[in-house]
């Protein structure tokens, strides 16, 4: 049966985290939640991530700022300051595996997603790195974006679909997406399909010049 892993970038959001969370609760789902690390200095975003983690979901990395694509940064204090700090205030939130999902700057693909800095800090930190295979942009299609994701969805054997729990609006969506794809016979996983897995525990899975800045 065709596979789909829901994961949520850019958070934890006050407003539209604890929505998500009760929508996969609602639906008895796991996924993996990829915190941006200066929002979780606020400890109302930090309860949230606590709440998820508590619920059974995972936490992962999606640098502390957000900006620029890590291989578009050539300062060597970068991966301390964008990988490391974020780590550092996930603390005991942190799945063993360390997840980190670069910043792809619009959900692009390619060699701006690390440095060779970065991709170093990543394997000698022991991380897991994580990209995906549905961007199905809700951010900027709020309503639409559960039609072309579940068109994502019947290309791949398993489909990791990235959304975005700081969107109020896209996110209203989220229980009719998970609805249709249960009524089509979708599996949910809470495991990243092997293809999307980058970096284990260190250890690159493949070679890796196609995501980093030479």
């Amino acid at each position: 049966m065709p596979q789909v892993t829901l994961s949520f970038d850019n958070g934890p959001d006050p407003d539209v985290t604890p929505r998500v969370l009760d929508v996969l609760a609602k639906h008895d789902l796991r996924s993996c939640f990829f915190v941006i690390g200066r929002k979780l200095t606020d400890p109302a975003a930090r309860k949230i991530a606590e709440r998820a983690h508590a619920e059974g979901h995972w936490i992962g990395n999606h640098t502390w700022t957000h900006e620029t694509p890590l291989g578009r940064l050539d300062d060597p204090a970068v991966p301390d300051r964008e990988i490391g700090a974020t780590q550092r205030e996930i603390g005991d939130l942190a799945h063993p595996d360390r997840w980190f999902r670069p910043f792809g700057g619009g959900g692009k693909i390619g060699p701006w997603l690390m440095s060779t800095g970065a991709r170093d800090f990543l394997t000698d930190g022991g991380y897991s790195v994580v990209i995906w295979n549905s961007i199905p942009r809700d951010w900027e299609d709020h309503d639409g974006w559960p039609v072309r994701a579940v068109e994502h969805c019947a290309a791949h054997n398993h489909t990791l679909v990235v959304l975005h729990d700081f969107v109020a609006p896209a996110m209203a969506n989220l229980d009719r997406f998970i609805g249709t794809l249960a009524d089509q016979g979708y599996v949910f996983s809470q495991e990243f399909p092997d293809d999307c897995v980058l970096i284990r525990r260190g250890i690159a899975t493949r070679p890796l010049d196609d995501y980093v800045q030479s």
